[in-house]
């Protein structure tokens, strides 16, 4: 199997994985000979290319193998899509949820997609604000819809595992175009989804 952004053999990324997991586990001055680490370096490089697979992933493919011609033009939500991602700048997760809408222009597309054009994006090194434009664009532009609408809301783990360490803290962005950024269409994307934005 190829890694399709780079042209290269998977096992070739595993085994460099591989190698950099052992040599991380020198640096903090660990043993990785160790019984409970020997398979360790191994496990934390397929682990790693799971979480970033979206790189080899194209969102506006996923998108075009649902595509149906429907006159609907009323809005269309998918709301509470969880997401799991890696901060780009700790290599620490952030997860939470999602909510996506669109109102069609000619097209819509099976639900089932939203959630894996989510996944495209989270799965590469992020930060949560690329992320929700990221989303949007793709939708945007493969669906040309009369509207787009996303919001993410997460906690990172690089906020509450070390620097400042809060524990409870929220992070929304959110991000609308053509008809969502009429404040009467917004408003009723926010009241269906259950939130409301400061």
């Amino acid at each position: 199997m190829l890694d399709e952004k780079k042209g290269l053999p998977q096992e070739v990324n595993l085994t460099s994985l591989i190698e950099s997991y052992e040599a991380i586990i020198h640096a903090i001055a660990e043993n990785p000979s160790r019984e409970g680490l020997l398979k360790t370096p191994e496990r934390a490089a397929k682990a790693m290319q799971f979480l970033t697979q979206g790189y080899a992933q194209d969102a506006e493919t996923i998108l075009r193998s649902a595509m149906f011609a429907e006159d609907y033009s009323e809005m269309v939500i998918v709301k509470d899509i969880e997401l799991y991602s890696l901060c780009e700048h700790h290599l620490l997760p952030f997860f939470g949820k999602a909510h996506v809408a669109y109102i069609p222009n000619g097209y819509i597309v099976g639900l089932s997609k939203i959630p894996r054009v989510i996944d495209v994006f989270a799965r590469r090194l992020q930060v949560q604000e690329r992320l929700t434009h990221e989303v949007l664009h793709a939708i945007h532009d493969t669906l040309q819809p009369l509207g787009v609408a996303v919001v993410i809301e997460a906690r990172h783990m690089c906020m509450m595992m070390r620097g400042v360490q809060k524990q409870n803290s929220v992070t929304t962005t959110s991000a609308f175009t053509g008809e969502f950024q009429r404040v009467e269409t917004r408003s009723e994307f926010l009241n269906l989804i259950g939130h409301k934005l400061h």
